[in-house]
């Protein structure tokens, strides 16, 4: 998990409800991750490996009027194998995502090939893990398949 820093808020009040916190809060101390993103909050919708997030529109009814509404992506919870680390990863992402997963070959092929800038903190870290790993290992198969 990241590395979590105590500061002073500088950030508005509503962002330090969770429970958890309560107790720095009356102290003045607030817990922030490293990474920007806060620890404790409720998750967001936002899926962990395409970055799919919730768009905005309108509800058209019979008579056309327009309300604004949320078009929220299908984040699904599921437990995905890392067949370098050899280890599983628990992950909130879109079925969408899934497919992609499956259709790539697995969980390391999809994170070798997916841009750092839409991976969520926690596959960025497994991503990286998986390039350090198969760095070592792939000179070692060159030379089984020669």
């Amino acid at each position: 998990p990241p590395l979590s820093l105590y500061v002073q808020p500088s950030y508005p009040k509503a962002w330090t409800k969770p429970a958890q916190l309560l107790r720095l809060k009356r102290s003045g101390w607030v817990a922030i991750e490293i990474f920007g993103f806060f620890e404790g909050f409720a998750m967001s919708w936002r899926c962990d490996l395409t970055g799919k997030k919730p768009l905005s529109g309108h509800k058209v009814s019979h008579s056309n009027i327009k309300t604004k509404r949320r078009f929220l992506p299908n984040l699904q919870s599921v437990t995905l194998t890392s067949d370098a680390l050899g280890r599983t990863v628990r992950a909130r992402i879109s079925t969408n995502a899934l497919r992609t997963v499956d259709h790539r070959g697995g969980l390391d092929a999809f994170l070798l090939k997916a841009k750092d800038s839409e991976l969520a903190p926690k596959m960025l870290l497994l991503k990286r893990q998986i390039v350090k790993k198969v760095g070592k290992t792939a000179p070692a198969k060159e030379a089984a398949a020669s």
